[in-house]
């Protein structure tokens, strides 16, 4: 005798898995590459202290990473699957080739979203709004970049930092001798060993490092601001349906105070190192995340 609910039963599986198969055909770019292998590639820095950087234990954490984990999270339930995050070191001078060869599917560091490289690059909304400051030892003449001339200059390759240093030196006639390092954690070494009279780069980079190596005491954040620095999330640029998970995940946790949550953690408690960086939201940030939260009418 022929049970009466298997067949409905059947016809309504064959359905679902029918359905289920032409979504995943529908899906493109990252979404696409993360049904068919069930990972995201994220990007990280090693050094970009509270950004993303490595724990005692080698694990990429900071400000960034959990956001990237939340974009990973909200990718997964987009594509109705469990995902995986594949790890990836980038430096300043990979870190875009990574993304636009595919190398990285986001790339979660301290990375400036500005019109030059939203021409090759999509970037979410900003996650952080900074500049670019001096770095020298506590005791220095330099307080200003006017200060500099004829002085060694540290700054990190392909950074904003280097191009803005090289502007300055031709614009008011400093003849600055820049000292260029592949990191952070590099060009910081390179201060501490009196290889140079100054570091420049992102204030809040400068902080994080004095935090992470306790050198308050002997090192300090001088100068106006040289730059306009507002970072985001990098992903590959014309890759629609990722851009559209990105900034619906970006609403929902502005709306929701994971956004709030995360700095707190970053820059008001204390880091791994047992050192707080205790950097008050800008109010510009402020007002940012708070537009990110409204739901359009």
């Amino acid at each position: 005798m022929r049970t009466p609910w298997i067949k409905p039963l059947a016809v309504g599986l064959l359905s679902f898995l029918l359905a289920c198969t032409a979504n995943a055909q529908a899906l493109t770019g990252v979404l696409k590459k993360a049904h068919e292998t069930g990972g995201v590639t994220i990007g990280y820095r090693d050094a970009s202290i509270p950004f993303s950087y490595l724990s005692a234990r080698g694990e990429p954490i900071g400000y960034a990473i959990d956001i990237c984990r939340a974009l990973v999270d909200a990718i997964g339930e987009e594509i109705g699957r469990e995902l995986l995050i594949k790890w990836q070191p980038v430096t300043p001078e990979t870190r875009f080739n990574a993304v636009t060869s595919g190398q990285v599917d986001l790339e979660c560091g301290s990375t400036t979203s500005n019109l030059e490289r939203q021409k090759i690059v999509g970037f979410s909304p900003t996650t952080f709004i900074s500049g670019i400051k001096l770095m020298v030892k506590n005791g220095s003449p330099v307080k200003s970049f006017r200060d500099l001339v004829g002085k060694r200059v540290g700054v990190t390759a392909d950074t904003t930092s280097e191009k803005t240093l090289r502007e300055l030196s031709d614009k008011f006639k400093l003849n600055l001798q820049l000292v260029v390092s592949p990191g952070y954690a590099e060009s910081f070494a390179q201060l501490t060993a009196d290889k140079m009279d100054a570091f420049a780069a992102d204030d809040i980079l400068l902080y994080g490092l004095l935090a992470q190596n306790k050198a308050q005491a002997d090192y300090g954040v001088v100068g106006e601001f040289l730059s306009y620095e507002p970072y985001g999330i990098m992903y590959r640029k014309g890759d629609g349906p990722l851009a559209e998970v990105v900034n619906k995940t970006f609403a929902t946790l502005a709306d929701e105070g994971d956004l709030n949550r995360f700095y707190t953690r970053w820059f008001l408690r204390r880091l791994p190192s047992g050192v707080s960086i205790n950097l008050p939201m800008s109010p510009q940030l402020v007002t940012i995340i708070q537009a990110m939260a409204v739901k359009p009418e």
